[in-house]
């Protein structure tokens, strides 16, 4: 398949957006390459109402609408949805890149906050979480429904298999997504044999590996 057939979706992290660092390095590195960059706001039409469910439908609507199989490139929360995309949209969906997946996503004891505070936001119907996606940081704090935790429950991202090539990308400095976790997702088999992880000395941005990152995610996405 030519690349310029090939259409590149962006998957942003959680309480972040399409403009991020790691989206705008992306865009930018690939638009050398020719290829453009499309990258959903998973935050709309509201933060407070965003679900994985609803995740999933706003892709499968771009998806729908893109001129070829697609990459996805999916961060962190943006991981877990391009491997659930993978499974459910199959044909659709040509390869993957996963940045820091979080791939036990879907346990309630590798979730966003500690239990005692799961049951607070149960509680108050909302919780509030830094957002980073207004800004170059964490510029004001955002509420959302406890509906995003009850959803998030349906989805098991470390049990779900998918044929496409993928490559995963992990810090193992990450305080917020286990390295073992996604090593054991990765390595896991007979299932896992299209997936290769990459172990780098980074935190959860990765920032700092971004032009190593590249030179394995360039050949991968063009060839």
């Amino acid at each position: 398949m030519s690349a310029f057939r090939r259409t590149v979706f962006y998957l942003h992290g959680f309480v972040s957006s399409p403009r991020s660092t790691k989206v705008q390095y992306f865009t930018q590195m690939l638009a050398a390459q020719d290829i453009g960059v499309r990258a959903p706001d998973f935050n709309e039409p509201e933060f407070r109402t965003m679900t994985m469910t609803r995740m999933l439908e706003q892709l499968d609507a771009q998806l729908s609408a893109a001129p070829g199989p697609a990459v996805l490139i999916g961060s962190s929360l943006g991981g877990t949805l391009a491997i659930l995309a993978a499974a459910r949209f199959g044909a659709r969906i040509d390869r993957l890149v996963l940045l820091a997946p979080a791939v036990m996503f879907g346990d309630p004891d590798h979730h966003l906050l500690p239990r005692e505070e799961i049951a607070r936001w149960k509680e108050r119907g909302e919780y509030e979480f830094l957002h980073y996606g207004h800004g170059n940081g964490p510029t004001m704090r955002l509420p959302l429904s406890y509906a995003f935790y009850e959803d998030s429950l349906k989805y098991d991202a470390f049990g779900t298999l998918f044929p496409q090539p993928t490559l995963i990308f992990q810090g193992t400095r990450d305080t917020l997504v286990n390295w073992q976790d996604v090593e054991r997702f990765a390595t896991s088999s007979p299932g896992r044999a299209n997936v290769t992880i990459t172990l780098l000395d980074d935190d959860h941005q990765l920032i700092s590996s971004l032009p190593q990152i590249w030179n394995d995610v360039q050949p991968f996405v063009t060839s």
